[in-house]
């Protein structure tokens, strides 16, 4: 071998090692399986990796790398660089944002739910809060309200909650548990074999999450317009590896982020527009809850729920009362800009 031909295949083998050095790939850890909740992160992945020519690439676990309920606890940890999780898993954890998942806020679309989850997210006490577990927030994974399943006879009555058993977590099982339901918190993929076993009678979901985790096909019905209110589950990134990418690279990874927005709302109209039709071929009757009931239901679990928990968490030194009034300004600056 000539001296010249070591020096190429020599510079050659730094040329890969430099390559591989600036490739940057994160790990991401979802649950369940790809369905309209986490098709943002998919087309985050997707961007970030064309923007960035392949140097930026994601990995996408489902289930492979933690429990949906510890998935704040790797991120801590480094042990993934991005995942998605939910408030109602554990509240005490992520205090600040749980006054999204508050019952009865009025929110009525998609979109406003984007323009509030955000807002929230960018208030400081959440970014304290996060910082707690190396985490800084990145999107919401907006879902429309949440309805219930249930078999045998329909529950379109309040006096029908009572002693109801329904998988419901954070402010929505508070809100039940107010008129006599019986909540439990079983996780998302354990609903579908709590509702076989008869462990609930009813569960609570959007849309997506009923098809996706089968407790639509154990429905004998849906409540259509109940809408008390929906969880709130955010996508996370560990604060290291954030600040750990290069200034192009976070600049790929800031912007992907309203276009991945934007895909999931496009993406989940497509599932509402057909969700009629769902219902119709699974032979589930959609129940439509008298206006009279719906306004009951409110006065017990809206106001007093809501009022509660900001006195619950002014206690605890939390801004309480400024996180509530900040998603009702929010909600009428949104609608007043549209």
């Amino acid at each position: 071998m000539t001296s010249f031909t070591v020096k190429l295949t020599a510079s050659a083998l730094m040329l890969t090692f430099a390559t591989e050095a600036v490739a940057t790939e994160w790990n991401v850890s979802l649950w369940g399986k790809r369905r309209a909740f986490t098709e943002h992160v998919h087309k985050l992945a997707e961007l970030v990796e064309e923007k960035s020519g392949g140097a930026f690439t994601m990995n996408i676990s489902y289930g492979g790398l933690s429990s949906n309920r510890e998935n704040l606890d790797g991120i801590s940890i480094g042990a993934f660089e991005m995942a998605q999780f939910c408030a109602g898993y554990h509240p005490d954890k992520n205090r600040a944002i749980t006054v999204l998942e508050l019952p009865f806020l009025g929110v009525s679309n998609l979109a406003e739910e984007v323009a509030v989850s955000h807002a929230v997210y960018d208030h400081p006490a959440v970014a304290e809060e996060m910082a707690q577990w190396n985490a800084k927030m990145v999107m919401t994974s907006p879902m429309p309200q949440y309805n219930l399943v249930g078999t045998g006879e329909p529950r379109d009555e309040l006096a029908e909650f009572d002693g109801m058993r329904v998988r419901a977590t954070g402010g929505l099982g508070e809100a039940f548990a107010a008129v006599g339901g019986v909540p439990t918190s079983v996780t998302s993929s354990e609903a579908y074999q709590a509702m076989e076993s008869g462990v609930v009678d009813t569960v609570a979901f959007a849309q997506h999450a009923h098809l996706s985790f089968g407790t639509i096909n154990q429905a004998d019905w849906w409540t259509a317009n109940l809408n008390p209110g929906t969880v709130n589950c955010p996508v996370v990134v560990n604060i290291d590896a954030y600040e750990g990418l290069s200034d192009e690279e976070r600049e790929i990874f800031d912007s992907s982020v309203p276009e991945a927005i934007d895909h999931y709302l496009a993406n989940y109209g497509e599932l509402l527009d057909r969700w009629n039709a769902v219902l119709e071929e699974k032979g589930v009757t959609a129940v439509e809850i008298s206006e009279e009931e719906l306004a009951k239901f409110e006065e017990v679990a809206g106001g007093p729920i809501q009022q509660a928990w900001i006195e619950e968490m002014n206690a605890q030194g939390m801004p309480g009362q400024e996180l509530f009034d900040l998603v009702m300004t929010t909600l009428e600056e949104h609608r007043a800009s549209n």
